[in-house]
């Protein structure tokens, strides 16, 4: 059984799992014969997700773990429970994807008195309270996933080169910004997306935009912004993840935008390439193309490393990420499913 993690982490870092610091002084201990992992996901059913956990599964056949693979939808109570369930079945080790972060210091704690590794994959906990982003850097939980501020960079950049590509001008334009507002990585990808743009093209209105995270919830509170916004003319859209852009790709289309006065820059893919399925024009220019296989796969090794070779949590480490558009996007080697 693995030793208690002790949380006592450095500075973040930005670079690929080479080379990057390390989550020092903790105690873990190496685990002897074979290893159980147990990997808990909100929004199991997404894509992104079922992805995930395929990396997952395959990367823990290729090292001999048994792996149990959880859907905690957006249940937050029951990340603690199955939680409790990993200990109860003598589990080495959890990877979890946090319905929501506000049960990080639960999650943690329950973790802890077990004596058992925890490594988060996608979001941020903090083991002190429950909002990552006014945590400390020492006391967020090692994370594999992507670089949520490099993420937001290269959706900006691209955003803005649609833009000139357009000829539109800041005065007809304006940008919508979604995205689950107490989710850390989502804020970190949206700053990231605003500064990159900002930099390209000064001038243009932001307009934030709270949302679920979801297409239909997207969809939604888009649609009450652009009513509420009658005389501008070009929309850039982008936020967390492909189902924030593509809401709001639907809600401009159903207010009668045409795909030529919208440049959306989804981040995921997993949606986005069904908009470029057909010749259809549409107003999803571009996807940042994030692989859930990677991470799955990434956050396995990770653990097994740390467990069988006591090898010490990155304090993040970080799959590769690719810009992809109608032409380009099978070539990344992206399944539409």
């Amino acid at each position: 059984m693995a030793a208690s993690l002790l949380l006592t982490l450095g500075l973040t870092t930005t670079a690929c799992s080479s080379g990057k610091e390390e989550a020092k002084n903790d105690t873990v201990a190496k685990a002897d014969g074979k290893i159980t992992l147990t990997y808990l996901q909100k929004q199991g059913d997404q894509e992104y997700f079922v992805g995930e956990a395929a990396g997952a599964k395959a990367k823990a056949a290729e090292l001999g773990i048994d792996l149990k693979v959880v859907n905690l939808g957006n249940d937050a109570n029951k990340t603690v429970s199955e939680v409790q369930s990993a200990i109860a079945q003598k589990t080495n080790g959890v990877i979890v994807v946090v319905p929501d972060p506000a049960v990080g210091p639960q999650v943690v704690q329950t973790a802890r008195d077990a004596k058992m590794a925890l490594l988060t994959s996608d979001d941020q906990i903090c083991t002190t309270g429950p909002d990552p982003a006014a945590c400390a850097k020492g006391d967020l939980v090692p994370r594999v996933g992507f670089s949520g501020s490099q993420m937001g960079k290269e959706v900006g950049r691209r955003a803005a080169a649609e833009f000139e590509k357009a000829g539109w001008n800041a005065a007809e334009t304006r940008v919508i910004s979604a995205w689950k507002q107490d989710v850390t990585v989502c804020g970190d990808r949206v700053a990231g997306a605003k500064k990159a743009f900002e930099a390209a093209v000064p001038g243009v209105r932001n307009i934030d935009v709270a949302t679920d995270n979801t297409p239909t919830g997207a969809q939604d509170k888009i649609a009450a912004t652009v009513t509420a916004n009658p005389s501008v003319k070009n929309w850039v859209v982008w936020g967390c993840n492909d189902e924030n852009v593509m809401g709001g790709v639907t809600a401009l289309q159903n207010a009668g935008v045409k795909p030529a006065n919208v440049v959306g820059v989804g981040l995921g893919a997993y949606l986005a390439c069904k908009e470029w399925q057909s010749d259809k024009p549409t107003g999803v220019k571009a996807a940042l193309f994030i692989n859930g296989r990677d991470v799955g796969a990434l956050a396995v090794q990770t653990m097994y490393d740390k467990l069988k070779n006591g090898m010490d949590f990155p304090l993040e480490a970080f799959a590769p990420t690719t810009m992809v558009d109608s032409t380009s996007w099978k070539k990344a080697g992206l399944t539409c499913g």
